[in-house]
């Protein structure tokens, strides 16, 4: 045995069952340590002496496979006996599972690959002395009771299934130099929910409601007699009939079978996960009590770092919602949706929300591990991929979507101060720049590309996904607005930016002639927000006016609703911005609200005033991007400014706009500085404000500022 571990899969095909990877060894002396490093090709659940060997789930996550590759440590110690028998199970993962929505000819090729896995046990004797026990063909394969398990479709296990006829191991020829320490956040169960109702639709079916919309999969318990069948069905909504519904599953399956083993048992899966709040049960070997159903809870184990609340109960489950939206759908990658025949990291999705991402939960390493998977997958030209990792290969470079890297970069850097980050990305940062520089059809302008445009903006024309705002102004607009951002990176790392400043210069001025005039809601968003209008404040006046004649209805889409709030409130129309954000009626984030949401819908009509589907095609319920309003809630509403000169909020600005149709709002964030807290309350005609900082802050106060140290404060006002 040696400390030169090799790739190894099973010696034939396994079609859909997955198999399981033994080792067996003998302990002779004292053991004084053992840790075991691991990763696979697919997902895997590994087991000492029937123990799992850590709660780490889903490992080793998803990173660009083919240029990176987790592996995970784990001391095993505890684990060990005289007798040891090491097997660790395989999945498709994301590695190798179809994605039945959008399959190419060149995808089938890709997904045909191989499982196998990799990594080594160390045992340090309390002798002084080493043994390693390394991945080779020593190693043993069998088919495992999971004889089905793929990300889109689920997982089928027969309990009752014992391996037997193991086989030795063969040899696979894999690059280890793709192999990297883990560098994410672990994907862990971090909460149980408990089933809150059962209910037999008109339709006559069995469901259990579980009250919240989450990501993960369910855990039962049953007593039954072997070779009984269970089968689950996941779904995120009730049709307006109140019957079972997931055709905006597309051809995701997204179902569970279990075939039973004699006696009582539990179970949930452990190489899949889903995104629903109702299971429908199809099979059950008895009749089925609450009781014996929990959701478990599966994410990257990020820490919660922000805190939103007021007097509305409304807007409390709004603030909710964008919470459990950010949890559900960051598991491992920012991706859109945790449940159709997709959940891909979209680089537009995270980009609109990384500034709320940051202030709701602590996503500096999370993130960090996905800006190096945007640089390893950064096109030769330059371009980035719409995901990453990059599934749509075919999909062209499309603006606001590949700013992400450049915007994300920047943000956490400004939340977090690590300048690592930049100094990271900054080379990816620049190409992706010099790509739009390359790849325009006007110079100093981005024209002639393909875009998403603003995504599902209401004012579309008939048939289209995107609203009306003009492709080349999106793509101009955020070309200044990266190149802007380029600059400032190059500054504080130190490099040179001449060359860039002078391009933003003229990026700007033929922004002007190209575009005197602004058509949409976006477009004076965007215009205002980048700072290249010639005249901001009566461009964001116009912005309001436009708003007020369209009866205070918002009509942007993914690029202009993550803005349109500051823009109205950093112009003079604080109370235009408060309308739209505590509007009721459609279209408004409360309006899903006021029809059951628990997360953030991808739609803001996916399901309409009548009941009826936005169509099936694309409709998730649980779609963080539109949960940007929360960093509008935090910087403008509580007040809490983060200043670019002062990254990692160590000082801050505090500057709450309270409105009469609120009693109250408190928001708090921890940073990397201390905590913050705002809040202020309507005490007659009077604003009382409570303010608790660690840092010091300027607090201003209808206009009036004050310089204060650490501590805690109140002002009227």
């Amino acid at each position: 045995m040696n400390d030169f571990a090799e790739w190894i899969c099973t010696s034939e095909d396994t079609g859909a069952v997955c198999p399981v990877f033994r080792r067996i060894w003998s302990v002779r002396k004292k053991v004084t340590g053992a840790e075991l490093i691991l990763t696979a090709l697919g997902t895997y659940e590994a087991r000492l002496n029937g123990k799992r060997i850590s709660d780490y789930v889903l490992a080793p996550g998803w990173t660009a496979y083919e240029k990176r590759l987790q592996y995970q440590k784990y001391d095993i110690t505890a684990l060990l006996s005289s007798e040891n028998d090491l097997r660790v199970t395989v999945g498709k993962g994301w590695f190798r599972s179809p994605m039945p929505g959008v399959m190419t000819e060149d995808k089938k090729r890709r997904m045909n690959r191989p499982q196998g896995i990799w990594g080594r046990i160390r045992l340090t004797y309390a002798d002084g002395s080493e043994e390693v026990i390394s991945t080779d063909a020593s190693w043993e394969w069998g088919e495992s009771e999971v004889r089905f398990s793929e990300i889109y479709d689920g997982e089928t296990v027969d309990a009752d299934y014992v391996t037997e006829g193991w086989k030795n191991a063969g040899i696979l020829e894999w690059p280890q130099n793709i192999l990297i320490p883990q560098e994410g956040e672990q994907i862990r169960e971090t909460e149980r929910v408990a089933a809150k109702n059962m209910i037999i639709t008109p339709a006559g079916e069995t469901l259990i409601d579980f009250g919240q919309e989450i990501t993960g999969y369910v855990e039962f318990t049953v007593d039954a007699h072997a070779g009984d069948r269970i089968r689950l069905l996941h779904g995120e909504v009730l049709d307006k009939n109140g019957n079972f519904y997931n055709e905006n599953y597309r051809s995701a399956k997204a179902e569970v079978n279990y075939i039973c083993r004699e006696g009582k048992q539990t179970w949930h899966p452990s190489l899949t996960f889903f995104g629903f709040r109702y299971v429908k049960i199809d099979q059950f070997p008895q009749k089925a009590d609450l009781e014996q159903f929990t959701a478990i809870v599966v994410c990257s184990d990020i820490r919660r770092t922000g805190y939103l609340r007021c007097s509305d109960t409304a807007v409390n489950q709004l603030f909710s919602n964008i919470f459990w939206g950010q949890k559900g759908n960051f598991l491992d990658v920012p991706t859109d949706c945790p449940q159709r025949d997709e959940r891909l990291g979209w680089t537009g999705d995270a980009q609109v929300f990384v500034k709320s991402a940051a202030y709701n939960y602590d996503v500096e390493k999370f993130f960090i591990k996905w800006f190096h998977d945007i640089s390893a997958e950064q096109r030769e030209d330059g371009g980035i991929p719409v995901v990453i990792p990059n599934y749509l290969p075919e999909e062209a470079p499309s603006a606001a979507w590949g700013d992400a890297a450049v915007i994300c970069p920047w943000q956490v850097y400004l939340t977090y101060g690590n300048r690592q980050v930049l100094r990271d990305q900054y080379p990816c940062m620049k190409r992706w720049v010099d790509y739009i520089t390359s790849s325009t059809k006007k110079p100093y302008l981005w024209t002639g590309g393909k875009h998403f445009g603003d995504w599902l903006g209401l004012d579309a024309p008939a048939g289209s996904y995107k609203g009306s705002s003009r492709d080349d102004f999106i793509a101009s607009a955020y070309y200044a607005y990266s190149t802007e951002l380029l600059i400032k990176t190059a500054k504080i790392l130190g490099e040179d930016a001449s060359e860039y400043e002078r391009l933003y210069r003229r990026i700007v001025d033929a922004f002007r002639k190209e575009y005197p005039e602004y058509l949409t809601q976006t477009e004076h968003v965007l215009a205002v927000q980048f700072r290249l209008a010639e005249d901001l404040q009566k461009t964001a006046d116009d912005l309001a006016e436009l708003i007020r004649k369209d009866g205070c209805r918002i009509r942007t889409g993914f690029t202009g609703t993550p803005y349109i709030l500051h823009v109205l409130s950093d112009y003079g129309h604080e109370d235009l911005a408060y309308t739209l954000f505590l509007r009721r009626e459609y279209p408004s984030w409360l309006f899903p609200v006021d029809h059951g949401a628990t997360t953030v819908w991808e739609h803001w009509d996916g399901i309409s005033e009548n009941g009826e589907f936005w169509s099936p095609a694309m409709n998730s319920f649980n779609h963080y991007a539109y949960g940007a309003v929360a960093d509008w809630v935090y910087e403008k509403a509580a007040g809490i400014r983060l200043l670019e000169e002062s990254p990692a909020f160590e000082k801050v600005l505090i500057k709450p706009v309270p409105d009469r149709r609120l009693e109250w709002l408190e928001a708090s964030i921890d940073t990397r500085n201390g905590h913050i807290h705002s809040k202020w309350i309507y005490s007659g005609e009077d604003v009382r404000y409570e303010i608790e900082v660690e840092m010091p802050a300027v607090i201003e106060i209808n206009g009036r500022r004050t310089e204060v140290r650490p501590g805690k404060y109140t002002f009227w006002g």
